[in-house]
């Protein structure tokens, strides 16, 4: 790049250098972003399909879960990864509608570049959209429906909803069941008087060899060890616990060392010593009163033998997960050093050995009973892991609405109504903004859209009927994907939370406008083969960026 300044040319950018300047560049980035809507787009829904991804290593992974699919995927493409930050942003944030929040993204960028093709400055689309989103999220609350703090049945249809599409859903009955348990055990009253579902007190543990029909709540935690010696005692009750994270081992030197014997009585000496310092470990436990070590690290085999001898129960290279757990279950403070370990880091529990499973279960005493355990059982390691990711997703947002006490009809009805109640909002709106405004509203029609089309279903009809009984004051009235016909979904049992549906549209219009308001890419350095800042190709159809899919 160079620039013309009193006759002489002056070099302010390197000869490989690229870059892309104004209209090509909002092409180029608005392409990538709705690549990678478009790659999720199919997963949207009860009826939406799985996606398999492989890595360079041969993992597979099957799923239709939103952000699972973008953050396996091989991008590169800067632009694209600011829609994938959508995803995470949403699954951190709202628990589920990670699909829902990018589609969304992507088509308000297909909208915004058809305004774009009018002359439509991008600051005014940007303001457009900020207008529409915030008057959006109002809505949303305009037609929240309150929910009771003991409406079970409701909350389990939120969880089924969540559920249904994904490898949990053949056994949602169930499940929704154990879920809304899960959530109410761990849900506390805060000073305020409001209600606080505390998921931190509760784990999710998968095991494989049984159906998921066969999982199960359980109080307290759940282990998946076995004692590192066979004479040790496997149930306990009222047992003092240390937990510790420190090796139960002698310290390894920090460099190779060699020890030079002259005589065989030095080796016996050298080793006599070995076994004292293991055996002081052992007292100073014995000292401390304990019944079980529960150790993050490696225990000596030494160490395990006095600990055998001495009746306590010994499990070792436990998941720093587990420990982290398990410490607020029995009220115990994980131990690093064990020369400074005092009765008072000690917890209390009962130890129950199932030798068909090979689990330790743990329950604290009275004053930690609200920690529980969710054990998920699938045939194979892909189903359960499928089915952890849509249990994990169902009990965020079962969570939210018992915390908040809300909740929406879904199967698109909350999009169509807001997405009528915007078109009005425009009228109001002067300048070139209430364009952006109206195509912010017609943006948020692809969920109905995608979810008729991945039923198979006409989606232009679908749009059609569903606007016409929203116009009759139809609120509720969603795509039953089942039958397909256009119903209340709310009665039907499809229900979903406002905290996810709003946090999707901040997301995806923050992440548009984010894309739209650059003009410039400058990339410095070598550019790859495929050409184009980035690497990305031009990256219109999701060439050169997302290697993983393929």
């Amino acid at each position: 790049m160079s620039q013309q300044m009193q006759g002489q040319p002056m070099i302010i950018m390197g000869d490989d250098a690229e870059r892309m300047k104004d209209k090509s560049a909002q092409e180029h980035n608005i392409a990538a972003a709705r690549a990678v809507a478009e790659s999720v787009r199919s997963t949207l829904g009860p009826k939406g399909m799985d996606k398999m991804l492989v890595t360079s290593l041969g993992d597979i992974v099957v799923t239709n879960d939103g952000v699972t699919i973008l953050e396996e995927m091989d991008i590169d493409n800067p632009t694209a990864e600011m829609i994938v930050e959508v995803a995470e942003t949403q699954e951190d944030e709202a628990g589920d509608g990670t699909t829902t929040a990018v589609a969304i993204a992507g088509e308000l960028l297909k909208n915004a570049e058809e305004l774009l093709d009018q002359d439509i400055h991008p600051t005014a689309i940007i303001k457009g959209f900020n207008l529409a989103a915030e008057q959006a999220r109002k809505e949303v609350d305009n037609i929240t429906i309150d929910v009771d703090g003991d409406d079970r049945e409701t909350f389990r249809k939120v969880a089924q909803t969540s559920m249904t599409g994904k490898g949990a859903e053949q056994h949602k009955e169930d499940l929704s069941d154990l879920i809304v348990d899960a959530a109410d055990a761990v849900t506390v009253e805060a000073e305020d008087g409001s209600t606080i579902v505390d998921l931190a007190f509760l784990k999710v543990e998968t095991q494989t060899g049984r159906g998921a029909g066969d999982s199960e709540l359980l109080e307290g935690a759940v282990i998946d060890k076995d004692p590192v010696h066979e004479e040790m005692p496997s149930d306990l009750d009222d047992a003092s616990i240390l937990v510790i994270d420190e090796p139960l081992e002698l310290d390894e030197a920090e460099a190779d060392t060699q020890v030079s014997v002259t005589d065989p009585n030095q080796l016996q000496d050298f080793i006599e010593q070995e076994e004292q310092e293991l055996r002081e470990k052992v007292d100073q436990i014995v000292d401390l009163g304990v019944d079980a070590v529960v150790c993050q690290k490696g225990i000596d085999d030494m160490v395990q033998h006095y600990l055998a001898k001495e009746g306590i129960l010994g499990l070792k290279r436990v998941k720093r997960s587990d420990v982290e757990f398990l410490r607020e279950i029995i009220g115990a403070d994980v131990v690093s050093n064990l020369d400074t370990a005092t009765e008072d880091h000690l917890g209390t529990g009962t130890f129950r050995r199932d030798d068909d499973e090979e689990l330790f279960y743990i329950e604290g005493t009275d004053d930690y009973s609200h920690g529980v355990t969710l054990l998920l059982r699938g045939s194979t390691e892909h189903v359960v892991d499928e089915l952890e990711r849509g249990v994990e997703d169902a009990l965020d947002v079962v969570g939210t609405a018992m915390s908040r006490g809300e909740a929406l009809p879904g199967g698109g009805a909350p999009e169509v109504e807001v997405a009528a109640r915007l078109r009005e909002f425009a009228d109001g709106v002067s300048g070139r903004e209430q364009l952006a405004v109206e195509a912010y509203a017609d943006a948020l029609d692809v969920v109905p859209r995608v979810l008729s089309e991945n039923a198979g279903l006409d989606s232009i009809d679908t749009l059609v009927d569903l606007r016409a009984a929203h116009s009759e004051g139809k609120e509720q009235a969603g795509l039953n994907v089942f039958s397909g016909e256009i119903e209340d979904t709310f009665e039907a049992g499809v229900v979903e939370t406002p905290s996810a549906k709003k946090q999707a549209l901040t997301s995806a219009s923050e992440a548009a406008n984010l894309v739209l308001k650059i003009d410039d890419i400058i990339e410095s350095g070598e550019s790859d083969e495929d050409g184009g800042p980035g690497g990305a190709g031009g990256m219109g159809g999701m060439g050169g960026g997302m290697g993983g899919m393929m």
